[in-house]
């Protein structure tokens, strides 16, 4: 299996288990900053419903960044590697009770966690049964967990695909799950180059989310090979490992933490579209800001491309969207294999997490 689909190390499931089950007792705890999430500028909703949870589920949280795109309401979302269950519980407020959240992790110990508050959120949210739900799986193996095919509206994940070495599994595996028209939502780490396996082995950067990393083009190889959309960047922060002994290993490399959005879309549709965003997101009334370099103001008309234009038409977007023939108005358009070191250079980013 190449470099592109698979990562080589000797790191095995038991190492990375025990290290999120039993060495990590909170978020302090953690080597590096790869999976330390800053709420930063996150809408009121969403730090509304952090403030929500329960401490002991967000002191056991690892994470590098947001995974709460918008129009969640009413909608199906898993998250893959869900620890000790923050994300859910953010999500299960967002989707409301009408929607459903399902969590996956392979560390019992973090489910745990995640299951003892159940309870405990559905009558903070004022629901009448739970709405979420946590099963013990592996990103590799969805259907052993007993997720089918076609069953989710979105998919996040919040700096755990690196730990897998089977990368294409997993992104594949995804895209079984998902609807037509669904959204893979998710935040990683990734490499301004490949990294040689020698630095693979160092099991401590391994688990820290680290040297699991693909080089950042890969991710957009693996898309176009298991047919989800062109990864578009959402937001990307540069990060440092500032201990010696980790610098040593590392190098030159550097690293980037990322947020990506796919969809799965039905083969060969869209056209260049006329659309026009009518507003009715919650916190994107005015103006949605989709990927890094595409916004919509509520009322413009603008056209898209093709790939876009199918995104609008078969997603949950589809409603606050209308969408005509034509090519009208301004292209709403951005670099798709945008270079996430150089949004973060042109953008002036600190360092530190997404």
């Amino acid at each position: 299996m190449s470099e592109v689909n698979s990562v080589s190390s000797s790191v095995t499931e038991d190492t990375i288990k025990d290290y999120y089950g039993k060495k990590l007792g909170c978020t302090a705890d953690l080597k590096t900053s790869a999976c330390v999430f800053k709420p930063g500028k996150l809408p009121l909703a969403v730090r509304e419903a952090i403030d929500l949870v329960h401490k002991e589920v967000r002191e056991k949280y690892y994470g590098c960044g947001p995974v709460f795109p918008p129009a969640l309401e009413g909608t199906s979302v898993l998250d893959l590697g869900s620890g000790s269950g923050q994300d859910c519980y953010v999500l299960s407020k967002l989707v409301g009770p009408e929607g459903h959240v399902v969590g996956l992790d392979m560390t019992d110990e973090q489910l745990a966690v995640a299951n003892k508050y159940i309870d405990y959120h559905t009558k903070l949210f004022n629901y009448a049964t739970p709405n979420i739900s946590f099963v013990k799986g592996y990103l590799e193996n969805l259907q052993e967990a007993g997720l089918e095919n076609d069953t989710f509206d979105i998919i996040v994940s919040n700096c755990v695909i690196n730990l897998s070495k089977d990368k294409h599994t997993v992104l594949q595996e995804a895209y079984r799950v998902l609807k037509v028209g669904g959204e893979l939502y998710f935040s990683d780490v990734y490499a301004d180059r490949d990294l040689p396996p020698s630095i693979r082995e160092h099991q401590e950067l391994w688990c820290e989310c680290v040297v699991g990393a693909l080089h950042w083009k890969h991710l957009y190889k693996l898309a176009a090979e298991i047919g989800f959309s062109v990864p578009r960047l959402v937001t990307a922060s540069l990060f440092s490992v500032d201990q010696k002994e980790y610098k040593d290993i590392l190098g030159d490399a550097k690293f980037v933490s990322v947020t990506y959005r796919l969809f799965k879309l039905p083969p060969g549709s869209g056209v260049p579209s006329t659309v026009v965003y009518n507003g009715g997101i919650d916190s994107f009334e005015e103006e949605f800001q989709f990927d890094h370099g595409i916004t919509f103001k509520k009322g413009e008309e603008c056209h898209v491309k093709a790939e876009l234009a199918s995104i609008l038409t078969n997603s949950r977007y589809k409603k606050y969207f209308t969408i005509s023939p034509g090519e009208r108005g301004p292209c709403k358009c951005a670099k798709l294999d945008k270079d996430p070191f150089e949004y973060c250079a042109q953008r002036g980013s600190p360092k530190g997490c997404c």
